[in-house]
């Protein structure tokens, strides 16, 4: 798995959770409190940002044993979670996401500081453009909770483009790169580097596409810089996982 997440970018993963599982983690979002700032509701898009802050109960639920082991076999015991949004593109969507790369990174203050930036302030969250170095030894994992398709928004990406460092949209030479769409099933997780291209369709099936998604690092911040989010990952203790994924 690990040396086609390294020539890809990506990985899709089905059957790690179960029904039950993932019904359990729609009933915990269903019983949030939906007025808070973090979440945003219209007839386009439901999302939660700073998930499992304002869901902490969500939390053992998404790091099943399944998931833990895979970050373990995968990645190593020494990374953390640094950001986590839950979103819920309904039956109504008919928006887009064009082709981009995840540049940014969510910290708790703004300190100017050599090779950090631009930096963008929304939602009363301080992000930033860190040095690639940063970037690239990060992973997102997308936790699905609907089957996800190329009809009801599938992301599609550019494999190997993870490996160009900043690249452009609109310098893609589609002679040479080629498309790939992720389908995904309920239960199933897409992992994806953060400089891998991606892009989002428009839903034409009217079906919801329900997604976790959860950045990792496993560096710490310098000059007194820190994650927005920074999670060490609680789990039961019969899996037996490495103290750096315990809290």
């Amino acid at each position: 798995m690990k040396k086609t997440f390294i020539d890809l970018g990506f990985l899709v993963l089905n059957n790690v959770f179960s029904d039950d599982e993932v019904n359990a983690i729609l009933e915990i979002i269903a019983s949030a409190d939906k007025a808070n700032s973090t979440c945003r509701k219209s007839d386009d898009l439901f999302a939660i940002r700073k998930f499992f802050k304002e869901i902490p109960q969500a939390v053992s639920h998404a790091f099943n044993e399944n998931l833990i082991n895979i970050i373990v076999n995968t990645f190593g015991d020494e990374y953390f979670v640094t950001k986590s949004i839950y979103f819920d593109k309904p039956k109504k969507s008919n928006w887009f996401v064009a082709y981009h790369q995840d540049l940014t990174i969510s910290v708790d203050k703004k300190i100017e500081m050599a090779d950090f930036g631009p930096w963008t302030t929304k939602h009363n969250q301080f992000a930033v453009q860190p040095p690639l170095y940063i970037l690239e030894n990060n992973f997102t994992i997308r936790i699905h909770l609907d089957d996800t398709t190329r009809e009801n928004g599938a992301l599609r990406v550019i494999p190997g483009s993870h490996r160009k460092g900043v690249y452009r949209p609109e310098s893609i030479d589609w002679k040479i790169e080629k498309e790939h769409i992720c389908e995904v099933n309920k239960g199933g997780i897409m992992i994806m580097h953060p400089l891998l291209l991606h892009s989002s369709s428009r839903t034409t099936n009217n079906n919801p596409r329900r997604v976790i998604h959860v950045e990792f690092s496993k560096q710490q911040l310098p000059d007194g810089l820190f994650w927005s989010e920074l999670l060490l990952i609680k789990a039961a203790s019969n899996i037996g996982l490495p103290p750096a994924l315990l809290q």
